[in-house]
C-alpha cells in the first residue's frame, strides 16, 4: 500500500470533472468522485495515510506504556500507586469522548490525532507490561544482580527491558488496527486530519451525502479496504502473541 501510493503521484489528487461520479469499471475499478478523482487511487493514498499515522501512534504509545510499566515497578510504593491511578482513571473515561477533545484541544490536524491516539491507548498494555515487571523481580538473575549492588535503573534496562520486546511488539501490532479505526473515526466526525488529505475517514465523511443518491461506491470500497487491512493486523497480532506465549502456542 505505502509503495503503491508513492508509485500513483497526483493520481487520485487533480480533478477531472468530465469524469465524475463514474461507477465502477474496468477504467476505474472504484468508481470515481464527485471531482472525478479516481477512487481506487484515493483509496490506496487514505490507507497509506492511516497506516503512517496508526504507526507513529500505536509506537508512541508503546513507549509511554513502557515507561510507565518500568516506573511502577523499579520507583517504589507511591510511583505503582500513582501509575495505577493513572490507568483506572485513563480507562474509566469515555474513549471517544477522550480522543475528540485531546485532539480539539490540539488544534486537529496530523499531529494532534497522533497525540491523542497515543496518550489514550496505553492503559491496558501498560497493565501488562508491569505484571510481567513484577514477576521478574522475584527472578534468581534479579535477586543476584540486586546483591552484586546493581541499581534498579540498571535492573530495568539490562535484564526487564530486553525481557519485555516480544510483550511490547505484540502490544504494537495489537495496538496499531485500534490506532487505525480511531484515527479514522476522529476524522470522520470532522476532529481528526485536514480535509485535503485523501484519509479514509474524510472519504467515508464526504461519501454521506451521495449513498442515498445511489453512489454507494464511495463509501463501500474505502471502508471494506479500512476493514480489510485492520482485520490483516489484527490477524499478525494474534499470530505474534501466540508465538511468544508457550501456553497460547499449544491451544
Amino acid at each position: 500500500v505505502l509503495v503503491a501510493a508513492v508509485l500513483l503521484g497526483q493520481t487520485g489528487i487533480r480533478a477531472d470533472f468530465a469524469a465524475r461520479l463514474l461507477p465502477p469499471s474496468l477504467a476505474h475499478p472504484f468508481g470515481t468522485d464527485p471531482m472525478g478523482r479516481d477512487m481506487l487511487a484515493r483509496t490506496i493514498k487514505g490507507l497509506a495515510v492511516s497506516l503512517k499515522v496508526g504507526l507513529l501512534a500505536a509506537s508512541f504509545s508503546v513507549v509511554i506504556a513502557t515507561l510507565l510499566a518500568l516506573a511502577a515497578a523499579t520507583l517504589g510504593r507511591s510511583a505503582d500507586a500513582v501509575v495505577s491511578f493513572l490507568v483506572d482513571t485513563t480507562m474509566g473515561l469515555p474513549h471517544l469522548v477522550l480522543l475528540i477533545l485531546i485532539s480539539f484541544a490540539l488544534g486537529g490536524g496530523t499531529t494532534a490525532v497522533i497525540i491523542a491516539v497515543a496518550v489514550t491507548h496505553w492503559p491496558r498494555l501498560t497493565r501488562i507490561l508491569r505484571a510481567e515487571i513484577l514477576q521478574l523481580r522475584h527472578a534468581e538473575y534479579v535477586t543476584v544482580s540486586r546483591r552484586f549492588g546493581r541499581s534498579w535503573w540498571f535492573v530495568a534496562r539490562h535484564h526487564f527491558l530486553p525481557h519485555l520486546v516480544p510483550q511490547m511488539l505484540v502490544g504494537l501490532v495489537l495496538m496499531f488496527p485500534h490506532a487505525i479505526l480511531h484515527e479514522a473515526g476522529l476524522t470522520f466526525l470532522g476532529f481528526g486530519l485536514e480535509p485535503s488529505l485523501p484519509a479514509i475517514g474524510i472519504l467515508l465523511s464526504e461519501s454521506m451525502r451521495y449513498l442515498t443518491a445511489g453512489r454507494w461506491w464511495l463509501g463501500l470500497f474505502p471502508g471494506l479496504s479500512l476493514l480489510l487491512v485492520v482485520l490483516c493486523f489484527d490477524a499478525i497480532g494474534n499470530g505474534l502473541r501466540s508465538l511468544t506465549d508457550p501456553r497460547a502456542s499449544q491451544e
